[in-house]
């Protein structure tokens, strides 16, 4: 579903009712899409997992990953 920011101004109600449904809702601004509503998931679910946990857990291309980030951040804070 496509809804103007103006739309969004006066009927939020009805677009918030229309994500419950579980519809995304693409907000345009003078006809150029800018923000999408989306339903809220809570990140609690157990089938729910950071996309970010693990990302060096196959990587074969350090031994050691601790020490790679420790090194990557040694200059940074003194």
């Amino acid at each position: 579903m496509k809804a103007t920011a103006k739309d969004l101004r006066f009927h939020s109600k009805e677009l918030i009712d229309s994500v419950s449904r579980g519809e995304e809702v693409v907000i345009t601004f003078r006809g150029k899409p800018c923000a999408k509503l989306v339903p809220f998931r809570k990140m609690n679910d157990k089938n729910d997992e950071n996309e970010l946990f693990g990302m060096w857990k196959d990587n074969d291309a350090f031994e050691n990953v601790d020490a790679h980030v420790r090194n990557l951040r040694k200059n940074r804070v003194q």
